[in-house]
C-alpha cells in the first residue's frame, strides 16, 4: 500500500472516531428543540443520549472480539453501514419513542466501529510512522469536542434537529468510501463470546439506569443489582475482562477514576445545555455558542497538558486538572461562562494525565484491551452521569446538580490510583 493511500485510510479511522463525539456532543445541544418538536417527557432528552452511550459502552469489548474473530476491516465497515442507517432513521423519526430505539442502534454501530481503530492501525503502520498515526487520534477527537456544541446549534438553528442526525450521512458516506483501502486484519487467536454474560450485564444496567432518570420503579433496581450480580458470579468462569489486567497494581483504581470522572464531565454537560436553553430561554444556536469557553478550555489544555505538564509534573497533573475542574463547578453558581472555561481547563488538563498513567503500568500487549476496557466504563460512567445529574437538575434545579457534582469529584480526588514505582511513562 503507497503511503498516500495508508493516511487516507488513516482519514477514515480518524472521521470514525470523530463521529462518536460529534453525536454525543450535537445531540446534547439539539436535546431540547428535539424534546418540543416531537413532545413527550422531560426525563425523554436524557435517553436521547443514553440511548446510545448505554449500548455502546457495553457492546464495546463484545465489538473488539467480533473484529478479533470476523476481521476488523469487515465488522468496521458493517459498524459504520449500521451507524449510517440508524442515523438517517433517526433524522426521519415521527416519535419520541422510535428516535430512542434508533439511538440505541446508533450506540451498538458505534461499538462495533470503535474498537477496531487502533487495530487496524497498528495492521497498516509501523516504527515512527504509527506513533504518528496514533498521535493524531487525540486532536481529532479535541477538534471534534470544540466543533461539537457549535455544530449542534448551528445545524438545529439554521434548519431543524433533523439536520443534527442527517450531517452523519455524509460523513458515513465518505468513511465507508476510504474503508475500501484498509487492509483486513483479525487476532491470531479466536477469542470466545460470551453472549450469556453481555446479556446480563445489558439487562442490569438498563435497570439500574432506568429508575434513576424516571426517579421511579425503585424494583427495577434492585433487579438489575441482582443481574448485575449474576454477571459477576458468571465472570468467575467466563471472564469478559481479562483477569490480567484487574490483577495489575492501581488499574481497577483507574477504572473507579475513569467511571467517576466522565459521569460528572458528561452529566454537566447535558445539565449546562438544559439550564441555558430551559431556564435562560437561550435558543439553539446561542446555547452551543455558550458552551464554547468549556469547548475551547478543553481544547488548549488537553494539548499544554500532554506536551508539557505530564512530562513534568506526572500523576500530580490529574490533581491540579480535578481541583480546577472543583473549582468551575463550584463557581458555576455565580458566573456560569467563566465558570464553563475553568471546567473545560480542568478536564483538559487531567485527562492525558490519567490516560497516560492508567496505561503506563501494563504490558505492551496489555494496552489494547485496557485502552478498550477504559473506554467502556467512560461511556458507562457518562451514562450514570446524564442519568443521575439530568434527573436532579429536573426536580431540584442547576444549584442542586451543580452540589452533587462536586461532591462526586471530591471522591474522585481519593479514587486516583497511585504512580508505579517503576513507571514506563510518567515520574514518580
Amino acid at each position: 500500500m503507497t503511503v498516500s493511500k495508508k493516511w487516507a485510510a488513516l482519514a477514515a479511522l480518524l472521521t470514525a472516531e470523530a463521529l462518536d463525539v460529534l453525536n454525543t456532543t450535537i445531540v446534547q445541544v439539539a436535546g431540547p428543540s428535539i424534546h418540543a418538536s416531537l413532545g413527550g417527557d422531560t426525563a425523554d432528552i436524557q435517553w436521547f443520549g443514553t440511548a446510545y452511550t448505554l449500548p455502546f459502552a457495553l457492546l464495546l469489548i463484545t465489538g473488539g472480539r467480533l473484529g478479533d474473530i470476523y476481521g476488523r476491516r469487515r465488522v468496521f465497515r458493517a459498524g459504520v453501514a449500521v451507524f449510517l442507517l440508524a442515523a438517517l432513521g433517526c433524522a426521519l423519526s415521527p416519535s419520541i419513542g422510535l428516535l430512542i430505539g434508533l439511538r440505541a442502534v446508533q450506540g451498538a454501530a458505534a461499538a462495533l466501529t470503535i474498537p477496531q481503530t487502533i487495530g487496524l492501525i497498528k495492521a497498516m503502520f509501523r516504527g515512527p510512522e504509527m506513533s504518528r498515526a496514533l498521535g493524531c487520534i487525540g486532536p481529532v477527537m479535541g477538534l471534534a469536542a470544540v466543533c461539537g456544541p457549535v455544530l449542534g446549534g448551528v445545524l438545529t438553528h439554521g434548519s431543524s434537529w433533523r439536520a443534527a442526525f442527517l450531517v452523519n450521512v455524509p460523513l458515513c458516506v465518505a468513511v465507508l468510501a476510504l474503508s475500501r483501502l484498509l487492509v483486513e486484519d483479525k487476532a491470531p487467536r479466536r477469542p470466545r463470546l460470551d453472549l450469556p454474560g453481555t446479556a446480563l450485564a445489558m439487562g442490569g444496567i438498563g435497570l439500574v439506569v432506568y429508575p434513576l432518570i424516571t426517579l421511579s420503579s425503585w424494583v427495577l433496581l434492585v433487579a438489575g443489582a441482582v443481574l448485575l450480580g449474576g454477571f459477576a458470579l458468571r465472570q468467575r468462569t467466563h471472564p469478559v475482562v481479562e483477569p490480567q489486567l484487574l490483577a495489575r497494581r492501581g488499574f481497577p483504581a483507574a477504572l473507579v477514576t475513569s467511571t467517576l470522572f466522565f459521569s460528572v464531565t458528561t452529566g454537566l454537560a447535558l445539565v449546562v445545555t438544559l439550564h441555558l436553553q430551559l431556564d435562560l430561554g437561550y435558543d439553539v444556536l446561542a446555547a452551543g455558542l455558550g458552551l464554547l469557553p468549556w469547548s475551547a478550555g478543553l481544547g488548549v489544555a488537553s494539548l499544554v497538558s500532554g506536551s508539557r505538564l505530564v512530562p513534568r509534573f506526572g500523576h500530580r497533573v490529574m490533581y491540579g486538572g480535578l481541583a480546577a475542574l472543583l473549582a468551575g463547578i463550584v463557581s458555576g453558581v455565580w458566573w456560569l461562562p467563566v465558570a464553563l472555561g475553568v471546567i473545560g481547563v480542568g478536564a483538559g488538563m487531567f485527562t492525558p494525565a490519567f490516560f497516560t498513567g492508567a496505561l503506563s503500568r501494563l504490558e505492551p500487549q496489555e494496552a489494547g484491551s485496557a485502552a478498550g476496557l477504559l473506554n467502556a466504563v467512560q461511556q458507562l460512567g457518562g451514562t450514570l452521569g446524564v442519568a443521575v445529574l439530568g434527573s436532579l437538575y429536573f426536580a431540584f434545579g442547576l444549584t442542586v446538580a451543580l452540589a452533587a457534582a462536586a461532591a462526586v469529584i471530591v471522591v474522585t480526588f481519593s479514587s486516583i490510583p497511585r504512580p508505579a514505582r517503576t513507571p514506563q511513562h510518567l515520574p514518580a
